[in-house]
């Protein structure tokens, strides 16, 4: 989920930080720890929660208190430059999608594999429910929880 670059910036967290001449992007801060967090988020490919990515800042000897990642990510997903979602146990996780328009994700309820999937089918349903029940400016969020093939492979097996 990408923006424009912010002039101090080069690299990939680069792209995390808003273009400070959109006027309907809300100027953040360049601090250290948010480019650790944005970073970071760079180089995952699942969803993360707050936890598990400020363990992970702790072990690479990066200096960010919890309650600043809490606070770093909320930032980035209201501004859109990251995903947001509650995993199977209501916990938020977070992450940088390939894809910048909408979308869904399949999210494996064991290992937190995640996939980014497109649902022409469920826009089409989505609109036409909202439709016939009179609303308008609608959005829906769909997440598909279930085991990835690797965990069903390793369930069949009893290792799971």
């Amino acid at each position: 989920m990408s923006q424009g670059a912010h002039a101090a910036t080069s690299g990939p967290a680069a792209r995390s930080l808003p273009d400070a001449k959109d006027p309907a992007v809300k100027e953040q801060r360049v601090t250290k720890q948010r480019l650790a967090v944005s970073a970071a988020l760079d180089e995952l490919d699942d969803f993360v929660s707050t936890q598990e990515l400020y363990r992970l800042l702790q072990n690479q000897g990066v200096s960010v208190s919890l309650a600043t990642a809490y606070r770093i990510l909320q930032s980035l997903a209201d501004d859109g430059l990251i995903d947001v979602l509650r995993n199977a146990d209501g916990e938020a996780v977070y992450r940088r999608c390939a894809v910048t328009g909408h979308h869904h994700h399949l999210l494996c309820r064991n290992c937190g594999k995640a996939v980014e999937v497109e649902a022409p089918a469920v826009e089409t349903w989505a609109a036409r429910v909202a439709a016939e029940n009179g609303y308008t400016e609608v959005a829906h969020t769909v997440e598909i929880f279930g085991l990835c093939p690797e965990c069903s492979a390793k369930k069949a097996a009893g290792l799971l």
